[in-house]
């Protein structure tokens, strides 16, 4: 491939990407600066198949791929089918567990798949491409290995990094310690057969991109940048892209879509700006007026709507967003009457389930005791009476109710709630 003049989309791709928040180390600005707004340029991030889906904590390079790409550069999506079997140190104070090579398969194909979603592999000009680094360091030999490569490294470049030197007083195995130089091999191998000339990732890769970079100068290749963006975190201290029900995935079978969208929506005031800037596409005008209006108005969370539709119909398209919102509404006005069977089950995931079984009714008493929603039987009667209890988003007020077998919807839910927020499902079999 050979480099060509182009007109870059953006006025300036740095200086939005900066903007957003999204740089947090450059090699060198002004040179890559000039390369991004002169040519047409080949950059890589890697993804490494730990689990069989990525979850959202690899949403922003992913993001970030697709940005560079509709400026006009050529984005190259890299799965690492032979790293993922080694296991990368980097932001770990353990080893990781060694996969098997069918395990990792698998994962780097689900992997593809999913990466698929954000990046244009049709594009006329600038289709961004899927590796495998399995391609290269599966046939290398141990000789070539140390002769060719590692004899590139020395063992005190090596303790000097970030991602070995925190792990010395725990320790860390040959393994791992041997990753950075597979890496840099990655960014060599892709310098050399796709003329990439720029890798980016998160801030904790910094050392195994800049030893890529060392690697390429010390086997005679030239013009290569690195780019680290920040590790995405929260300002009440939580960890990002966990729930209380665990890790938010990309993958709509282990995440729901409605799960996904409650993630978003829920994000505090002091983050919902800085998310909108990280992982929408809206423009600074947008993202400007969306800060005043949640200046202005927070109780509305009119820009927490806007950041979980934006991202949720970016992730699993506009048919899941509208069921989401759908679920969503429904369970605001507690009428879940309307939600298919399909969009209840979805909603219910989370939620906390009693089985019946064999039982043709049960009186509301007894369904709120057995469901946990009260813990006595006079603190059922006072929720009953007080008109604290919805069944199907019905208010329940007869103390002595039975909820029978016509109140079951699709022949075996009901969903039960205490107040506004307490929701209890109850599954008959």
């Amino acid at each position: 491939m050979t480099n060509e003049a182009i007109a870059i989309n953006h006025d300036d791709l740095l200086a939005d990407l900066e903007y957003r928040g999204l740089v947090q180390q450059f090699t060198n600005r002004e040179e890559l600066h000039k390369k991004l707004t002169s040519e047409r340029v080949v950059l890589y991030c890697g993804f490494d198949p730990t689990a069989d889906s990525l979850h959202i904590g690899s949403l922003l390079p992913i993001l970030c791929l697709r940005r560079f790409q509709q400026a006009g550069h050529i984005p190259l999506a890299l799965v690492g089918g032979g790293t993922g079997l080694i296991g990368d140190p980097s932001g770990r104070s353990t080893e990781r567990s060694l996969n098997t090579s069918e395990t990792v398969s698998q994962w780097t194909d689900s992997l593809k798949r999913q990466l698929s979603r954000f990046l244009d592999f049709e594009a006329q000009e600038n289709s961004a491409k899927l590796v495998s680094n399995y391609d290269w360091i599966a046939p290398l030999d141990v000789i070539t290995f140390l002769r060719d490569v590692g004899k590139n490294f020395t063992v005190n470049y090596m303790l000097a990094k970030d991602s070995v030197d925190s792990r010395l007083s725990s320790g860390i195995s040959f393994t791992e310690f041997s990753y950075m130089i597979l890496q840099a091999y990655d960014f060599h191998k892709l310098h050399q057969e796709h003329n990439c000339s720029l890798q980016i990732g998160g801030s904790d890769q910094w050392g195994n991109i800049t030893a890529g970079l060392d690697l390429i100068g010390k086997m005679g290749g030239k013009d290569a940048y690195g780019m680290t963006m920040p590790l995405v975190t929260k300002s009440d201290g939580k960890k990002f892209g966990k729930s209380e029900s665990g890790a938010i995935w990309l993958d709509r079978s282990k995440t729901s879509a409605y799960q996904f969208y409650q993630f978003w929506i829920n994000t505090e005031d002091s983050d919902t700006i800085k998310f909108l800037k990280y992982f929408t596409f809206l423009s600074r005008a947008e993202i400007e007026a969306l800060e005043s209006e949640l200046q202005a108005a927070p109780e509305k969370r009119v820009a927490q709507r806007e950041l979980a539709r934006e991202i949720t119909r970016l992730v699993h398209g506009q048919e899941a967003l509208e069921s989401a919102e759908k679920i969503t509404q429904a369970f605001f006005s507690g009428d879940v009457n309307q939600l298919s069977e399909a969009e209840l089950i979805e909603a219910l995931q989370d939620m906390p389930t009693t089985v019946l079984t064999n039982r043709e009714e049960i009186t509301l008493m007894d369904l709120l005791i057995e469901s946990g929603a009260a813990p006595s039987r006079r603190q059922a009667k006072q929720d009953i009476t007080s008109g604290s209890i919805s069944i199907n988003g019905a208010k329940q007020t007869d103390a002595e109710g039975v909820v029978g077998r016509e109140q079951r919807l699709y022949g075996k839910f009901v969903v039960l709630r205490r107040g506004k927020k307490n929701y209890f499902l109850i599954r008959f079999e």
